[in-house]
Parts: C-alpha cells; structure tokens; sequence
C-alpha cells in the first residue's frame, strides 16, 4: 500500500507528464487518485498541469466532492472522476485529458477502432467506447460513463477528450498514451486508403487475453491498490509477462 507521501509525488510527476506530452494547454486536464477512505487526492482548478505542486494539491469527498483539504478550489470536472469511480470500484485513479488526435477523433464523433492492431486489443480491448457530449453532473452523462466503463478503461468524451481510469495513475498515463498512438496511426492508414481490421476469430482470442490480463472486478484500497487482483506493480508486471508469451 503506498503512502501519503507517495501519491501526493506520484500526482504531481504525472500532472507535469501530462503536460509534457501536449495533452493539456491552459488550464485544461485533471487528475485523481484514491488517497484515503472516503477520500480522493486530486490537481485543483485553475493551475497549469505543468506547473502542478506538492502544495496545491486538494484532498476532496469521494462522494460529493467537497475538499477536505487544502487551500484551493476544486475543478468542475471532478464530477466525471466521482462519477468513474462510483461506476468501478476497482479504479484507484483518473486520468481527463485533451491528447490532440485522439481528441480530433473526439470531436469529429469518429470513434478509434483497436482491432486493427493485436497491441491495442491485448491492451485496451477490442472496443473504445465513444461517449455522447455531456456537462459534467448531467444524469445522462453519467450514466453513458458508466456504461462505457464496463466495458473499457479508456473512453472518448464526445467534443471533449478522453477519460483513463487504471489502479494507478502509471496505468492511466499509459492507457491514454496508447490511445493517441492508435489515433497517429489511424491518420496514417487513413491517408494509404484505410486500415484493415484483424479477423474476427483473431480478435475475440486477443480480447480474451485482454479480459485475463485486466480483470475489472477487483475492490479498490485506499491507496488505489485493487485487493482482489493484487497491486498495481503486481499487475503491470504480470501484464507484461503474458504480454511477452
């Protein structure tokens, strides 16, 4: 179980990742990761993804979303997070971000299609759902979230980005990452006269292996540590060693 201290540096190094990669500009993206019973660390509002602190971070209700700690506001989009991790309670974090092709793909209403590639099947299944528009609190919204989590980690917002959920924020970072691979890729093939997507029979045995690898019915623990299907180190070790046979 990770301390404190821990996710709170964890936070920060991925906050800045993010917007390294050009995933966020402004103020745009956020992150949260379970923290305590109850609680969720969370970046705050109004504060470059960049320029995230060990001492602006908020500590805030899992269930309304309140803070509990900290000085600054929390964000208006905290409701997607609450909303994720009331739909699985194995998610231990919550990556919303604005990857620029796989947003274009987003706001297009253009869905990405994972089965033209074993990787992107093996690793975020056989389908990415894509997620009407919706304010952030909207009923319908949530419950379209909700949906969409069941059957995938990461989603597409409709005119809005992307939405990764994992046991940890690593997981999350990777998740979105390979997601804006597919949408580069995507580009390309479009341009060479389209992608061809795998066979149906080879599909479904890759999406076994996905559904082996990344169970979704694990609890998650205060620290974002699923106690059913071990920690988050344990998993992504055990990823990449069936990933490998």
């Amino acid at each position: 179980m990770h301390t404190q201290e821990f996710l709170r540096a964890d936070l920060v190094r991925f906050s800045q990742a993010v917007h390294a990669k050009g995933w966020v500009a402004n103020h745009d993206g956020n992150l949260t990761c379970r923290y305590a019973e109850g609680q969720l660390l969370s970046t705050p509002t109004a504060v470059s993804k960049g320029a995230v602190a060990p001492e602006m971070l908020i500590v805030v209700s899992d269930q309304d979303g309140s803070v509990l700690q900290g000085t600054r506001k929390a964000f208006s989009e905290l409701k997607l997070h609450l909303a994720a991790y009331r739909a699985r309670p194995d998610i231990g974090a919550v990556i919303h971000a604005h990857p620029p092709q796989a947003t274009g793909f987003a706001v297009c209403q253009q869905p990405l299609d994972p089965s033209i590639m074993a990787e992107t099947i093996v690793s975020l299944g056989p389908r990415i759902p894509l997620v009407p528009f919706g304010l952030p609190g909207e009923t319908q919204l949530d419950e379209e979230l909700s949906h969409a989590l069941s059957q995938a980690d990461v989603v597409m917002l409709g005119n809005h980005g992307v939405l990764a959920v994992g046991p940890d924020l690593e997981t999350c970072m990777l998740r979105i990452e390979l997601l804006e691979h597919l949408a580069k890729i995507t580009l390309v093939a479009r341009q060479l006269g389209g992608a061809v997507s795998l066979p149906p029979e080879t599909v479904q045995k890759l999406s076994d292996k996905h559904a082996s690898i990344f169970p979704r019915d694990g609890v998650a623990q205060v620290s974002g540590t699923p106690a059913a299907s071990g920690d988050a180190q344990s998993i992504v070790a055990q990823a990449l060693r069936r990933l490998g046979n």
